[in-house]
């Protein structure tokens, strides 16, 4: 199975937004990462509904919206009306996890679960089954350019064995350090989206870093 890139905007140049957009267009990417931040979920504040709205008349690539604020249930269907294909939502943040999801389908989007790096996998046993995707955070969130925290392979590992095992089409996305030079080690771990943000953005050639990304060989899933 080929695997899908998603360049995380976050990590863009705010003052010439549009190129940076002209660039995803051009580009083998498969999806645009967009990180919603609150500042109460994680330290830092990004954007919210009306700058989403700006990016998806922009882009042609399908929004990859990841909420990273408490109480997401609120603001669900404002993502979901600004464009966004997909949305996840963290499992951290969420009281009723179940309902939650339901919600993000319910506005025809493909619904995530992400998982901070002290949060077991297991704990999406229950869930697994009604997930389109599971994002597994390789650094803390809410800031870009930290180090990739490699015990994220044990767990990308455990996921993959368990929607092999209960035969599901989950996704399996890691956002985090992810770049050239780990990149093969994670999609042999099992996973099946790279998120990359400062990979892509502070690269001086960011198209053919996308490309070399998407060019990584076919990975082989561990069980």
């Amino acid at each position: 199975m080929s695997h899908f890139i998603a360049p995380s905007i976050l990590a863009a140049d705010f003052t010439n937004l549009q190129h940076d957009l002209d660039m995803i267009n051009s580009s083998d990417a498969d999806f645009l990462h967009v990180d919603v931040m609150d500042g109460v979920f994680v330290p830092a504040i990004s954007f919210g509904q009306s700058i989403v709205r700006q990016m998806k008349a922009a882009c042609s690539k399908p929004l990859d919206v990841h909420l990273m604020i408490i109480d997401p249930d609120r603001y669900i269907k404002e993502f979901a009306e600004a464009g966004a294909s997909i949305i996840t939502v963290h499992y951290e943040a969420c009281t009723h996890l179940h309902r939650t999801i339901q919600l993000i389908k319910s506005y025809g989007c493909k619904a995530g679960v992400a998982l901070n790096p002290h949060t077991s996998g297991k704990l999406l046993d229950p869930i697994l089954e009604d997930l389109d995707l599971v994002c597994v955070m390789s650094v803390n969130p809410g800031f870009g350019g930290q180090k990739f925290i490699y015990s994220a392979l044990e767990k990308i590992s455990y996921l993959r064995s368990q929607i092999r095992t209960k035969n599901l089409a989950t996704l399996i996305e890691v956002d985090g350090g992810v770049g050239l030079q780990n990149a093969e080690k994670v999609l042999q771990a099992g996973a099946d989206v790279l998120v990359a943000g400062s990979a892509v953005f502070k690269s001086e050639r960011p198209i053919d870093t996308i490309r070399s990304l998407k060019e990584i060989g076919n990975h082989t899933l561990n069980v």
